[in-house]
């Protein structure tokens, strides 16, 4: 039996591949959320904290979307919407940090902040290197390709705004740099809702038609 007898043999293998690429892509973020967190501590930097935020939400929304490559496109629209809320979240998380740290004082490390985002930098290149390929392959591979812009933004914000620290003396800078992650993640997450809504407009609509 050949792919024209309707056998679902190309949904199988594409649906292999998603979940290849989005373990990958879990197993990467989930690693350097650790280390990104780890370093934004020692280093007393919100924009590291912030970003460390983001991959966590990365590792998540892709441990959602491993559960979505299977099932059906309800389903998968599901993952979308709850990946769209957690990046929401987490966006709130980070102002949260920023508030605490503006109002308590912090002392960034410009040298842990230029090495640790630059390692994030590459891993983050990486994949969305993977996922480019199957952006198109759901609404749920969307999201994570999506998150995988914006973790490569993110990183490069971060680098700069070490640069900045160090040159200028200025660790504000570490604070603008973290509300524009923050900014980022939760704009992220309203991309994600309203690809989401849309998609679901147009499936509604196509039941209609038929």
């Amino acid at each position: 039996m050949n792919d024209d007898d309707g056998c679902g043999c190309d949904v199988d293998v594409a649906s292999a591949e998603q979940s290849r690429v989005l373990w990958v892509l879990l197993a990467i973020n989930a690693g350097m959320f650790v280390l990104e967190l780890g370093a934004g501590i020692v280093a007393q930097s919100t924009a590291l904290v912030a970003d460390s935020f983001d991959m966590f939400a990365d590792a998540v929304v892709y441990t959602i979307s491993l559960y979505a490559v299977y099932r059906s496109a309800g389903a998968r629209l599901l993952a979308a919407r709850l990946s769209g809320y957690l990046q929401l979240g987490l966006g709130a998380l980070v102002f949260v940090d920023i508030a605490r740290r503006a109002l308590l004082g912090s002392a960034p490390e410009p040298v842990y902040m230029m090495g640790v985002s630059l390692v994030a930098l590459v891993a983050n290149a990486v994949c969305l290197r993977l996922i480019a390929v199957h952006k198109d392959g759901g609404v749920h591979m969307r999201a994570s390709y999506i998150f995988s812009q914006n973790d490569v933004i993110a990183n490069c914000g971060v680098l700069l705004s070490g640069l900045l620290v160090a040159t200028t003396g200025w660790p504000l800078w570490d604070l603008v740099a973290g509300t524009g992650i923050g900014a980022l993640v939760a704009w992220g997450g309203l991309r994600i809702l309203r690809r989401a809504r849309e998609t679901e407009q147009a499936s509604s609509s196509e039941s209609h038609h038929a």
